[in-house]
């Protein structure tokens, strides 16, 4: 299970102190919180906010977590989605253990409770449509309208639920809802429905079922199955806590859990809405949900972001009762700053251009050391091999460099990581004037990078032997979307960032880099975190951009950077 990062009573926090008090008080004797996710598409970093909370307070306080799955509408779940979300769960660092439910393990008992509501004259058959219903319902300013079936006698409601679930009717046709208060001011109490017919299979119990319990109704009760103490929600909900009381005092539950909301956790540069997620993904303006542009977990993931680092932004945005925007540059701090201490160092060149030391050997080979990560002196070090040709990056020699450019240019001299100090002494050019190689001349003297005689050079560049060098597929990621507020101006697709994706072939890589391990994060020396990406093979190395080493996109937007 993950770290919390300190004690509970090192934490404090509206909620945690409502804990407290309620153990305290002796009002319950432990605790037990649950995440219950709809199995209707994969989790994003607003769940994360979710899970954080709701597994770490149990740890704290020794309690458990159940994840249960709200699987109320087979319409929009499907297993792979059920089998995505537990892997990001644990991924993320947090275990259930045997906690681990779904709603549809209560629909019988669910079934029951519903007809004890239409025994106690608290529910009734509705035969009005879905717009009906809706027009029934009123404004927040104007109260709703009875439905002309409300007055029904509770055995022909009876009569009409067993029917629906016998399959007597068609979609649609009939809907069960709760006899509360068509006038009352939340409008979520104007006698919300309780079960609807869909005959759609469903991904655990098939088709033994066609009529489906709401969210509303299934949450609060699987709540107090499981005996849930505090049953934490985003504060969306803050207007559904009434109804899930009314339920809670209106049934014979086994236990009495109340709801408590916090905010949600809103990202700049991100859309994290479930419905415009899915959008993305079925219209195919990025390749799935786990794409590393996407703000999911399983997008973070083959992006090559650490769930410590997540797990990190998490705690430091708190919790409260208050919706604000962060920006994401928050979360990219968090990330570096992680990475800078554990990510090993390696050098590849990503728009490779090549040098040629006249002065070496051709066909010889010097193993030179270096250090995989000078913040961490127990991450050892490895040799890179220096050869007559190498390749270095073109960004990193000018013809004609202004004033302030300190790399490569004609007769100017630089040092190479872990190497030796250069000198260009001329250029290669093809027909149309593009420079295509470089020649060079090394110090021998300044094996290591440093020179005997003192003298300094301004610029240091990464490079990779070109014998040596393993030819690799490199893909730059960016912010999905160019606005901090996709969608506020106009329809949110139109704030995509063409530039979101840049994919880079014949990009050369140092040796070592051949066989990196699936999930490892590395800085790429001058670059930039990579990850290899799933579909990378030994064969055919792919690496995704987890982040640049620093924020450069406060500057290109125009905008503060994040501190």
């Amino acid at each position: 299970m993950a770290d919390t990062d300190g004690t509970a009573e090192e934490k404090r926090d509206f909620i945690r102190e409502q804990i407290r008090a309620d153990l305290q008080s002796g009002r319950h004797q432990g605790v037990v919180t649950r995440f219950p996710p709809e199995p209707n598409g994969y989790l994003h970093i607003g769940h994360a906010k979710s899970i954080c909370l709701n597994f770490g307070i149990a740890q704290e306080f020794g309690g458990h977590c159940t994840l249960r799955f709200d699987d109320t509408n087979p319409a929009k779940e499907e297993l792979e989605f059920i089998d995505a979300i537990m892997a990001d769960v644990k991924w993320l660092g947090f275990d259930w253990g045997q906690n681990l439910r779904h709603a549809s393990d209560y629909f019988e008992q669910l079934y029951q409770w519903a007809e004890h509501l239409i025994d106690a004259g608290k529910a009734y058959v509705d035969d009005l449509s879905a717009d009906e219903i809706r027009e029934h319902r009123g404004t927040l300013t104007e109260p709703g309208r009875n439905s002309p079936y409300r007055g029904r006698a509770q055995a022909e409601n009876l009569d009409l639920f067993r029917r629906m679930r016998a399959g007597e009717f068609a979609d649609g046709a009939k809907v069960l809802r709760a006899k509360i208060d068509m006038a009352a001011g939340n409008i979520n109490l104007r006698d919300p429905v309780l079960y609807r017919i869909q005959r759609k299979p469903h991904p655990r119990t098939g088709a033994i079922w066609c009529i489906y319990p709401t969210y509303d109704f299934a949450h609060g009760q699987s709540d107090a199955i499981e005996a849930v103490t505090h049953s934490i929600c985003t504060l969306e909900f803050e207007d559904h806590r009434p109804l899930y009381d009314w339920f809670i005092d209106n049934l014979p539950t086994p236990s009495k859990p109340r709801q408590y909301e916090f905010a949600r956790l809103n990202l700049t540069h991100a859309v994290l809405s479930k419905r415009r997620l899915t959008q993305l993904v079925q219209e195919r303006h990025v390749d799935g949900w786990d794409d590393p542009r996407m703000p999911t977990l399983s997008g973070f993931r083959r992006r090559g972001i650490p769930a410590a680092a997540i797990r990190d932004f998490i705690g430091r945005l708190g919790v409260n009762k208050t919706d604000s925007m962060v920006e994401v540059q928050m979360l990219e701090s968090c990330v570096r700053e992680l990475l800078n201490k554990d990510a090993e160092r390696r050098m590849a060149v990503l728009r490779p251009l090549k040098v040629v030391i006249e002065n070496f050997q051709e066909g010889a080979r010097k193993d030179l050391p270096a250090v995989n990560n000078p913040e961490n002196p127990d991450a050892g070090s490895r040799t890179v091999p220096f050869t007559r040709e190498l390749y270095i990056e073109r960004e990193d020699f000018m013809e004609d460099p202004p004033k302030k450019f300190f790399r490569l240019a004609p007769g100017r001299e630089v040092r190479l990581r872990w190497a030796y100090f250069v000198t260009c002494t001329g250029v290669i050019k093809n027909d149309a004037g593009e420079v295509t190689e470089i020649r060079c001349t090394y110090d021998p003297a300044t094996k290591g990078g440093d020179a005997p005689d003192g003298r300094k050079v301004k610029g240091t560049l990464h490079w990779v032997s070109a014998s040596a060098a393993v030819p690799a597929t490199v893909r730059l990621y960016d912010h999905l979307f160019a606005t901090p507020t996709p969608g506020k101006q106009h329809d949110f697709l139109q704030d995509i960032n063409p530039m979101s994706l840049e994919v880079l072939g014949n990009c050369m890589l140092e040796p070592s880099l051949a066989d990196w391990p699936a999930g490892k994060t590395l800085q790429f020396e001058r670059l930039g975190y990579f990850c290899p990406d799933p579909a990378s093979t030994q064969g055919n190395p792919l690496f995704n951009r987890t982040m640049t080493l620093r924020d450069t996109w406060a500057k290109i937007a125009g905008q503060p950077s994040a501190k």
